[in-house]
């Protein structure tokens, strides 16, 4: 291969190297390990994964550096080469970090990523995806050699400095239970934080909500379906069938979540056996439309058998997509969901309250008058409102839980 065959990827990395913003950087930049030589970030389409790595290239080796390369599989330059015919000349000429984008779009991707970490033993290889489905299933493969990292959706706290231009810290759950008066206080002298609250439960989780604000319950739509209609294929062998069953599936699951329904009956609706219909639950959950949580006391070898687990959409984002109306209660407690488990904190569904936070903290969510009636006297209980801008004692505002990363 002669330079000139691979000038057009070299000038499109420097290009968008330099052309980057720091304007707004996601909270996972500084958790990675760069030095790593094998590193995976996944995470939802238009989530950010692009642009972080493109901050992390220029600010460690600045753009025109061809020590440090970014390409995208999806570019039409690999039509008609080999990637691995370009890693071999970058390598040769000094590339000592490579950066591999949207690399599911490269046929046998993960047989291609194994090769180039075994072949070039003194290359830093980054690479990531939008098809979380596609690289979940291949995370067995390539587990021994690589770091994973799942990108996330905007936090609350994200979201008002990407439409805002407001930064503010990360909190943990220790100062949102201990201190959450203080805090609230400082972050509504700064902002009316109730609407933008509002606003961040339809369409903030996703970064392609900021252009997209009046297309964007149709463009998340979209991804859904290319997540069942193209992705659920390429992992599992199956008919056009099952993934009509499949989107049936998500669509009486988003209208019964939190609670589960009766799987029997789901499977009868469905027209599907049991065995058939785990597999296809597995694949809304691998591709984290659904996510499912242990109800603390039952048996964890019930779990899919509708018994077992409380049900939760990805995200509220998703709950506005896909419904016309959803249930506010639901909202509420799929965006406490969310946060708790973007933020790292397990969590559990208790026999009394909503949800147990490290085996620790009782929570209850509701509207501004939920009280206590439901955990009166438990130790570390707590309410958590919706609608109210300062909590006071054990009474907490719903929107600070969106701080926590």
């Amino acid at each position: 291969m002669e330079e000139s065959d691979i000038r057009l990827l070299l000038d499109t990395s420097s290009r968008l190297i330099d052309e980057v913003s720091f304007d707004f950087r996601r909270y996972l930049c500084p958790q990675i390990e760069w030095n790593d030589r094998l590193i995976c970030i996944k995470g939802p389409k238009g989530c950010g994964k692009t642009t972080l790595i493109l901050q992390h290239i220029k600010e460690t080796f600045g753009a025109g550096d061809d020590r440090a390369v970014y390409l995208s599989l999806d570019h039409i330059w690999f039509a008609s080469h080999d990637v691995l015919d370009a890693v071999e000349w970058l390598y040769a000429h000094g590339c000592t970090h490579l950066f591999l984008d949207e690399v599911h779009h490269a046929e046998h991707w993960a047989r291609l990523v194994k090769t180039i970490h075994d072949s070039y033993p003194k290359l830093n290889l980054v690479f990531s995806g939008s098809s979380v489905l596609q690289l979940t299933a291949a995370r067995a493969d390539l587990s021994r050699r690589q770091a994973v990292y799942n990108l996330e959706g905007l936090s609350f706290r994200e979201f008002l400095e990407f439409e805002e231009g407001v930064k503010f810290s990360p909190v943990s759950i220790e100062d949102v239970v201990s201190r959450h008066r203080v805090m609230a206080l400082e972050m509504v002298r700064r902002r009316k934080i109730l609407p933008l609250f509002e606003e961040y439960l339809k369409r903030g989780y996703y970064p392609f909500g900021k252009e997209a604000k009046s297309q964007f319950g149709q463009r998340l739509v979209s991804v859904v379906g290319t997540v069942l209609d193209v992705d659920f294929p390429k992992v599992v062998d199956v008919s056009a069938a099952t993934v009509r069953k499949t989107k049936k599936m998500l669509m009486i699951l988003a209208s019964s979540c939190p609670q589960t329904p009766n799987m029997s009956e789901l499977y009868a609706e469905l027209e599907t056996d049991r065995n058939a219909g785990i597999k296809m639950f597995d694949v809304l959950e691998k591709a984290e439309l659904v996510v499912s949580e242990p109800i603390k006391g039952k048996n964890a070898k019930l779990k899919r058998l509708g018994v077992a687990e409380k049900l939760f959409l990805g995200d509220t984002n998703l709950m506005y997509a896909l419904m016309s109306n959803p249930d506010i209660g639901a909202v509420r407690e799929t965006f406490f969901a969310n946060q708790l488990r973007a933020a790292g904190l397990d969590f559990a569904i208790p026999p009394d309250g909503d949800f147990k936070v490290m085996n620790r903290w009782l929570f209850e969510i509701g509207g501004r008058g939920k009280g206590f009636s439901q955990i009166k006297n438990l130790p570390d209980s707590y309410v958590v409102n919706d609608g109210v801008e300062l909590g006071i004692g054990n009474k907490i505002p719903l929107w600070l839980f969106g701080f926590l990363y």
